[in-house]
């Protein structure tokens, strides 16, 4: 029987890209989302390009917020700050969930010696809450607090496969990017594949969202069966067993879910 639906609180999907926001706060908050997961730092022109606001305009606001904290100068340009971290700590449901997942993770890691991530919904992407990871993993893009595509990564499979009625059909709406040769653009083959994640219970990314990483997630539900999260094993595709290490994924999952449902 197919599991319970995510919760309704899932992100909303965001705006098109190059659409310029209107509020101040908007516009402010909107250099802030333009950093993506391998960024870490942009330039001034960098920032009006992907926010679409005039470079006047960028310049007065990233002003602003370097004196708040949530922008730091850096060399030419700009890289978030500290005070995001501080904020994003004090998000009871968010660490209370990180806390209680780190044994599973670290017991993950300790067994594969592979990245391991703890991930939740963010609109069409899947955000990385945390992750454990050591010399021995396989070197990868992923951050604490990064995102990456729902369409191609394991965990977002999984909230994609078993989201609310639409989810879906927004993500692909919106356009399915093709971030290496593997990934999958067309929706009618990405619809079959998470059919396949219904019947596992598990997803897998083969080199979908970075070349030569793959990766196999298991879901995590609350007392009311709802999705709550994700945790997953990414390595490199050469070394990983995927359908080997899906029972310790599902395995860490399970036990996560009934500690949470307690």
């Amino acid at each position: 029987m197919r599991p319970g639906p995510v919760p309704a609180t899932i992100p909303p999907m965001t705006a098109s890209a190059g659409a310029s926001p209107r509020s101040v706060l908007a516009r402010g908050l909107s250099l802030l989302d333009a950093f993506e997961a391998t960024d870490t730092e942009l330039t001034l022109a960098e920032l009006a390009e992907r926010t679409g606001l005039p470079k006047a305009t960028a310049h007065r606001l990233a002003a602003e917020l370097v004196r708040w904290g949530g922008l730091e100068r850096a060399g030419q340009g700009y890289r978030l700050g500290v005070k995001l971290f501080e904020l994003g700590q004090r998000a009871p449901r968010r660490r209370d969930l990180r806390e209680a997942a780190l044994p599973y993770l670290q017991d993950l890691y300790e067994s594969t010696h592979e990245n391991i991530h703890l991930a939740v919904p963010a609109g069409p992407h899947t955000l990385f809450l945390e992750k454990v990871t050591g010399h021995r993993s396989t070197p990868i893009l992923s951050r604490v607090g990064s995102r990456m595509p729902v369409h191609c990564t394991a965990t977002g499979k999984l909230f994609l496969a078993l989201g609310p009625p639409g989810y879906f059909a927004k993500v692909a709406a919106a356009g399915l990017a093709r971030r290496t040769p593997r990934t999958i653009v067309a929706p009618g083959l990405l619809r079959r594949e998470l059919d396949r994640v219904c019947e596992r219970g598990y997803g897998v990314n083969r080199e979908e969202s970075e070349a030569g990483v793959a990766a196999v997630a298991a879901p995590v539900y609350d007392a009311r069966r709802r999705l709550l999260a994700a945790i997953s094993i990414t390595g490199g595709v050469e070394r990983l067993d995927l359908d080997r290490l899906a029972p310790a994924v599902r395995t860490a999952a399970f036990a996560l879910s009934r500690e949470l449902a307690g």
